[in-house]
């Protein structure tokens, strides 16, 4: 049998930017071919399935079979291309002004194209320390796909100690960084002609005690002086948003139905379950005197996303892997998400680097730099030499 052709960084970015692996459709087809790509050239994979088989994570193993290898972590989702202005076709990666252009050029299919030449150059030069890739699926919405991923690499590969999350840093080293948790909030009343407001339950007007609520608590916790933990981000603290809202019928009748998301970004050092209690405590509150006046009033909460922050490590393994790779001794938070939380929380020393400007995530005409792109390429020969 002739050995399979060994692709370019490049060559792979082009093959994965071309499978649109929009959140909401199957990413099969990238996974697929990427298995094939990579049991093509010894590495072993391994797969975990979603509930209806429409995805997969797929979890790769190359050097020897052993514990203690460095895990490479990226998602294979990207955002809706969905009313958005491209002026090049957002599934081809194209090439100008020293940036290439495509969905999930920069979040994160640049890095995970780089991941995958490393696992490849990993298995044919025999390094001694074993190098795995981790691709989610789900990531965009919620960070909903990489728990159980985690658990099925714990049965099916060895376990890795160091985690290096290719989120888009510049290739700076970030060690930490917000969790969050979010609830998509029905608000159930019910109606009557405006005239005869007591009568009736408005879901509009009683979602709006629960957003004002949201507005109160971000002022108290904005006055607030920041802990040393929470003092590195920008905002330093923890913060409630409501983003969209909908619902009524008509102007003079009181709304059935009021339809709104709450998410909190939650500093480290703060408990997530901790703020999911406050904030279910409050609407239950408010529910509790709908139902004074109609029994049938509700609030319904629906828990969308729950992701565990990143906590800096004291003397974390994998923040002095790439400190040393990369040379920067900076210390960098973020106040988005990312599964690094979750890799933490399962035994893993973690941190976030790969190329790229979050800025650039989700935009139209999203593009990676090709500096940045050349950067996490000489990062990941630095990384090969050091598993040598």
């Amino acid at each position: 049998m002739p050995e399979m052709q060994v692709l370019t960084s490049r060559q792979i970015l082009d093959r994965l930017v071309s499978f649109p692996t929009v959140s909401r459709d199957s990413n099969l087809g990238l996974i697929d071919w990427l298995e094939g790509y990579l049991s093509g050239h010894g590495v072993r994979c391994f797969r975990h399935w979603n509930e209806d088989r429409r995805k997969a994570a797929l979890i790769a193993h190359a050097g020897p079979w052993k514990a203690g290898a460095v895990v490479l972590s990226g998602h294979s989702d990207v955002v809706p291309v969905d009313g958005q202005s491209w002026t090049t076709d957002p599934w081809t990666v194209s090439e100008r002004d020293g940036r290439l252009y495509g969905r999930g050029t920069c979040d994160m299919k640049g890095f995970v194209a780089l991941a995958v030449r490393a696992l490849v150059e990993a298995q044919r030069r025999g390094v001694s320390r074993p190098l795995q890739l981790a691709l989610s699926y789900d990531e965009e919405v919620g960070c909903t796909g990489a728990p159980p991923m985690i658990r099925t690499m714990q049965e099916v590969v060895p376990k890795g100690s160091a985690a290096i999350i290719g989120e888009p840093s510049r290739m700076g080293l970030i060690t930490g960084h917000k969790g969050g948790t979010g609830y998509h909030v029905h608000v159930k009343g019910h109606e009557v002609h405006s005239s005869l407001l007591p009568y009736g339950v408005s879901a509009i007007m009683e979602g709006a005690r629960l957003i004002d609520w949201l507005n109160d608590v971000n002022a108290e916790l904005q006055a607030r002086t920041p802990t040393p933990l929470a003092a590195a981000f920008h905002p330093p603290f923890t913060t409630l948003h409501v983003g969209m809202i909908r619902g009524g019928t008509a102007h003079n009748i009181t709304a059935a139905d009021c339809h709104f998301s709450v998410e909190m970004r939650v500093v480290p050092g703060e408990s997530i379950p901790d703020w999911e209690a406050r904030f279910e405590a409050r609407v239950r509150e408010i529910e509790a005197a709908m139902r004074k006046v109609r029994p049938e009033a509700a609030i319904h909460l629906d828990r969308f996303f729950g992701v565990p922050g990143l906590q800096p490590e004291r003397n974390g393994e994998a923040e002095a892997l790439v400190r040393r790779l990369t040379g920067d001794n900076a210390t960098g938070v973020v106040s988005y998400g990312t599964e690094a939380g979750q890799f933490q929380q399962a035994g893993y020393s973690a941190v976030i680097c790969g190329p790229g400007d979050i800025a650039q995530a989700h935009q139209p005409d999203e593009y990676l730099e090709i500096s940045q792109f050349e950067a996490g390429q000489q990062f990941m020969e630095r990384l090969l030499e050091a598993l040598a």
